[in-house]
């Protein structure tokens, strides 16, 4: 039996034999290797030292399992010829059963080994326990034409070596359902579709052709490690980080999260740089002398950071506090209540905000209009930096119709920053030109969800998640506010007076529920039960639309304040059931809301029609006691969406016959 005990010595095996692998062979005797006969000695010895850890460690432990010939539940794979034997117990109606299955299989085909599955299914059931059809890429290969002739294991071409085309193929499935594509990618791969000819978030079988191709691609690899003060053993929780290069020092910068000190940055294979950012927080910090190059103890001491493979492991960054500063706190206290746009402009510069564009010694020029290529600087304090997500054809319609509503009742320059994650190559490829077209700015952003806090698997709640929980380190740290606004919005006010509104101290303002529409009082559960003992008089929050002060919000480290409790919370699956609305609404006693003006969201399911006509932006929520499709409820109750849409169509179109 093999333990991964056993796995994790080999591994360690194979890092000592690498090391002598790259000794150079030019002196002693060589053997029948060409290795020098002492280097072969120390091999030898090494490695058998090693082994006899293992032997004596015990790390491995015989179980005795029944005979499998006397249950109906097994399924033998034998080999009389295996030197490993596999024996897996799996409840077969899990998601770990479908995960676990492909890996099994290419085990037994790949490595020959000698193969026992026990089913051992749960016998309470509540639920429907799988929703979901699921395939694994561990390999596969594809034909000349790109169909797919083989499915589910490595392929080695004819010289044994690894065929890196993989694939997988849904086919027999007889459903009716509306059905969601989603990818689950190897840990530090930041995946997305290429090539999507389909709706993937509204796949209906019976509307597909005989064969329907869907492509992704691995966009970037991840840096991602974690971050100690070796002198107070703990994360240096808001610690600012730089990466970059000879070149550029500064290419993309990020924050350290009290969670485990974790830190991530997107980068591509090579040697990269990271340094403490050049400001107060490298007055305070320093890289500790073992991990800094060339043993530089300058203000521009870096750490190298190679990825060299796709799977890289995460990277222990070791920080020390510099004579003198080691009762300097980080990150300043918080003081209660508003500040003046100086105070503001002053924690921007304690943060180290970096130098804009325009006056960027690096960078220069005014930015690029429709550019998608995140570079960690941000426009001029002119600019109002709108957020957003979507996924799904319909929800990238209405998010093309917001931005022209945005960008049609706002008097200073705009630019959009949208989560890449699950958005369809068509959009990526066609915003860039909407945004030359109509004079706005463009940036994607991405970030993937940690393996530490816990995954949500339906794709909406993956979504919301991203909306909440990641606002300290989805956006470059020169970013001092953003404004989010839901893609099924269609605005008409000047979101400049959102950008230049006073919070009051707090770090982020939502839009209370309005309560005029006295229809649909008896959906307001935020009025009795749970929510109004814990509101305790708080007003409930709508989660459509919201400005965050990312400076404040950063400061007081509200993104781990958030993460905390929704890794608390989510334990229970019934936890949570908006959970964009109800953590933020939930946490609001530590992380205050600033109560934005009412008439910034209105919802026809919570709003009067008479106070529509006031309404700055108009919200297409669902109204449970109508139940309308939005689109029609859009070119029912807003005369501008019709004209909106037909200018999208019409530049869609005409960037389409163009390509």
């Amino acid at each position: 039996e093999t333990f991964l005990s056993d796995y994790l010595s080999l591994e360690q095996i194979v890092e000592i034999l690498s090391k002598y692998d790259t000794m150079p062979a030019d002196h002693g005797s060589q053997g029948a290797t060409g290795v020098p006969s002492h280097t072969q000695s120390d091999r030898i010895l090494t490695v058998s030292y090693r082994l006899g850890q293992i032997s004596s460690s015990g790390g491995g432990e015989d179980i005795e399992f029944p005979d499998p010939s006397k249950f109906s539940n097994v399924f033998r794979f034998p080999n009389d010829e295996a030197v490993i034997s596999v024996t897996a117990i799996i409840d077969p109606l899990t998601e770990d059963a479908q995960r676990a299955s492909p890996v099994l299989l290419m085990l037994r085909d790949v490595l020959n080994v000698d193969l026992t599955i026990f089913l051992s299914p749960s016998l309470e059931i509540s639920e429907i326990p799988l929703k979901r059809f699921y395939r694994s890429a561990v390999g596969g290969k594809f034909g000349e034409e790109g169909q797919v002739q083989d499915n589910g294991y490595i392929q080695f071409d004819d010289q044994g070596r690894r065929q890196l085309s993989s694939g997988v193929v849904f086919s027999s499935i007889r459903t009716r359902a509306l059905l969601t594509m989603n990818v689950e990618a190897t840990e530090g791969w930041l995946v997305a579709s290429r090539r999507a000819p389909y709706d993937l978030d509204n796949i209906l079988l019976d509307d597909l052709s005989a064969r329907t191709n869907v492509q992704y691609g691995i966009d970037n690899a991840l840096l991602q490690g974690q971050c100690i003060d070796m002198d107070e053993r703990e994360p240096p929780a808001g610690l600012q980080l730089e990466l970059g290069n000879s070149s550029e020092p500064h290419v993309q910068d990020t924050l350290v999260m009290f969670n485990l000190g974790y830190f991530q940055l997107k980068a591509a294979p090579g040697v990269w740089k990271m340094r403490i950012a050049p400001n107060r927080h490298g007055e305070i910090y320093r890289i500790d002398e073992a991990h800094v190059a060339g043993g530089n103890t300058s203000a521009d001491e870096f750490g190298l950071m190679p990825i060299y493979k796709f799977r890289s492991k995460p990277q222990l960054l070791q920080v020390r506090r510099r004579p003198g500063m080691q009762h300097v706190k980080l990150l300043e206290e918080i003081e209660n209540g508003p500040k003046s746009k100086g105070e503001e402009k002053k924690d921007g510069n304690i943060l180290g905000t970096i130098t804009n564009l325009f006056n960027s010694e690096n960078g220069g020029g005014d930015g690029n209009k429709g550019s998608t290529e995140s570079t960690g600087q941000t426009d001029d304090d002119e600019t109002v930096h709108v957020f957003s997500l979507a996924s799904g054809l319909l929800y990238e319609r209405f998010l093309k119709i917001m931005m022209q509503s945005v960008v049609s009742s706002t008097k200073s320059k705009v630019k959009f920053w949208f989560l890449s994650n699950f958005l369809s190559p068509q959009f990526k490829t066609f915003v860039p030109k909407m945004a030359e077209e109509l004079g706005f700015e463009v940036e994607l952003v991405t970030y993937q969800w940690p393996k530490w806090l816990r995954q949500q698997t339906v794709k909406q709640r993956i979504i919301w998640g991203y909306k909440i929980l990641f606002l300290d380190v989805l956006f470059p740290l020169s970013l001092k506010r953003i404004i989010y606004i839901d893609a099924d919005q269609v605005v008409r006010g000047d979101v400049r007076e959102l950008w230049d509104m006073d919070l009051k101290g707090a770090p982020y303002g939502y839009t209370p529920f309005c309560s005029s529409n006295t229809a649909t009082n008896g959906f307001r559960f935020w009025d009795s039960g749970y929510w109004k003992s814990h509101l305790q008089g708080k007003p409930y929050h709508i989660s459509a639309l919201y400005v965050v002060d990312l400076n404040r919000f950063r400061r007081m480290r509200a993104g781990d304040t958030l993460r905390s409790v929704y890794d608390n919370l989510s334990q229970d699956p019934n936890s949570l059931a908006n959970l964009d609305q109800d953590l933020p609404n939930y946490t609001q006693h530590t992380v205050p809301i600033f109560s934005l003006p009412q008439q910034w969201l209105w919802c026809e399911t919570w709003c009067s029609m008479e106070t529509l006509p006031t309404a700055k932006t108009i919200d297409l929520c669902n109204n449970p006691l109508t139940k309308k499709p939005k689109l029609d409820v859009a070119r029912e109750l807003l005369p501008e969406w019709t004209v909106y849409d037909e200018r999208q169509r019409s530049i869609t179109q005409r960037l389409m016959d163009e390509a």
